[in-house]
């Protein structure tokens, strides 16, 4: 067996495609996609990509938003993004393959060292397939050259930021890598400009900052500013130190204060920063209203008129 049978698969699988093409992964590398459709010599195919764009992951080097620029060159091919995809499929008219590889050079053993991987052939007309699929056409959200440019700013801006190796690759559950993140931007009303790759004149030390937050909040790309919030909010009400808000209806600056404190083991001043940070955050994106009692407390609900 050769060290590229994984890539000699979907090669094989891509080379008498007729009709239609699905390259459906997490991860897709600009080399490997390249390849892929030069695999793909009928002139007429319909080619679907499916993938995830994170800045983090875009940071880490595991993905290219630069298929984008392959595709548009093509012209035979249509990209959506899927915030939440894992699954690994190639599809070819009614043949396709399905296991754990990305389409990447470690992944299909088109670079060395490689990845142990696997892909089994399945008919597309497999009941599991067609779900996916199904699910896909109902959620992926069309990719541009636009969103693929902003997202390579983003994390280039990460990957110049050497100061802060807590910027790691999230490959499976994201859930494990939220736990230690703050806020850290103090005007939270700049996430959304920055999210959207809107003009701004934020110096370099701000934009960072906003894109750390960003890049650790992850939310999915092509939000509506009401869908952003929304996304955000619930990140927020994840965080352990908000429970009471969430259980109790109220969370007092004393409070969270000494929950930072307790969790972190940072220093009094720190954890008074973190703690007014997460409050600004709440009450941009909280629905909550503030009540003076002490420094402040806040509770669910927005104010009355």
């Amino acid at each position: 067996m050769t060290s590229d049978h994984v890539w000699r698969q979907i090669e094989d699988l891509l080379a008498p495609a007729r009709g239609r093409v699905a390259l459906i992964a997490p991860f897709i590398k600009k080399d490997v996609f390249r390849a892929a459709l030069a695999a793909i010599t009928a002139p007429d195919v319909e080619i679907l990509c499916v993938t995830r764009w994170s800045v983090l992951e875009v940071a880490a080097g595991v993905s290219d938003p630069e298929i984008a620029e392959l595709a548009a060159q093509d012209g035979r091919v249509t990209i959506l993004l899927c915030h939440d995809l894992h699954a690994k499929l190639y599809l070819a008219d009614d043949r396709c393959l399905v296991g754990s590889a990305n389409l990447t050079a470690k992944a299909t053993g088109r670079r060395h060292p490689k990845n142990l991987e696997l892909l089994i052939e399945a008919p597309t007309s497999h009941p599991e397939v067609q779900r996916l699929l199904q699910q896909i056409d109902g959620g992926g959200m069309p990719a541009s050259l636009e969103l693929a440019h902003q997202i390579r700013e983003q994390a280039e801006l990460l990957k110049q930021d050497e100061d802060r190796p807590a910027l790691i690759l999230v490959t499976g559950d994201a859930d494990q890598q939220r736990t230690a993140w703050r806020p850290e931007t103090r005007s939270p009303n700049r996430l959304y400009r920055v999210y959207r790759g809107a003009k701004h004149d934020y110096v370099s030390e701000i934009l960072a900052g906003v894109v750390r937050d960003l890049a650790h909040l992850d939310v999915p790309p092509g939000l509506d500013e009401q869908a952003f919030s929304k996304a955000v909010r619930a990140r927020l009400y994840e965080m352990p130190e908000v429970g009471q808000l969430v259980t109790e209806g109220r969370l007092s600056m004393a409070d969270l204060q000494q929950q930072l404190l307790d969790a972190d083991g940072c220093t009094t001043t720190q954890a008074q920063r973190a703690a007014e940070n997460i409050g600004e955050w709440l009450k941009y994106f909280g629905e909550v209203r503030v009540v003076p009692t002490g420094p402040w407390e806040i509770r669910q609900g927005r104010e009355f008129e």
